[in-house]
């Protein structure tokens, strides 16, 4: 949907996105409409996110699909580096920009995918999470895409802990712990970002 001849518009695949996403949440709405109480509250705790439906074949499976998908876009470290220089050096330079595109949001669909549904809509770690990588080691992506995962993981496991303890014996879905802790600290980058004249 996002290729005009043969190259990637990045703004185009945001757009494309977004329609997509409506169309999925149509699907959900639709759902919503069908389901009894108990499926409604089931599904009320995914959209909201949460570690406690997950059995451990579930994570047996999501294992598979989360680790070779991380483990190759760490091998894809040194082409995304090179992209940093820009698409046109890049290229000049031996990057295959096109396919290095469609592997690495084909291996992050899978990985975001399979995440989202052992867990459900856990927001802001994928947004945060990189950010604060690349503030504490620097652009390169060998660092940035392991750190991501082991910071991601840590920090989900925080939030799981404060979600556990902070209406014991009930549990707060994660996704609020991690919506409440993600948006302002988003929002403060995003501050920084404009006080230094970035956007």
């Amino acid at each position: 949907l996002s290729s005009v001849q043969g190259r990637t518009v990045v703004a185009t695949m945001l757009l494309a996105g977004i329609a997509i996403n409506a169309i999925a949440g149509a699907g959900t709405g639709v759902l919503v409409y069908l389901a009894d109480d108990d499926q409604l509250r089931d599904l009320t705790f995914w959209t909201l996110g949460s570690f406690g439906g997950s059995s451990w074949e579930d994570i047996k499976l999501g294992v598979a699909f989360v680790a070779f998908p991380c483990i190759a876009c760490v091998r894809l470290a040194r082409p995304l580096n090179v992209i940093l220089l820009g698409e046109a050096e890049a290229q000049m330079l031996g990057v295959n920009i096109q396919q290095l595109k469609y592997i690495v949001v084909t291996l992050v669909c899978v990985m975001v995918g399979t995440s989202v549904a052992l867990c459900g809509m856990i927001g802001f770690v994928g947004l945060v999470v990189p950010h604060l990588c690349r503030l504490m080691f620097g652009p390169d992506h060998r660092k940035v895409i392991s750190g991501s995962a082991l910071l991601g993981a840590t920090l989900l496991l925080g939030a799981d802990l404060v979600s556990r303890l902070v209406i014991s014996p009930a549990e707060l879905p994660i996704g609020i712990v991690t919506s409440v802790i993600g948006g302002p600290f988003f929002l403060a980058l995003l501050a920084r970002d404009k006080q230094r004249g970035l956007w």
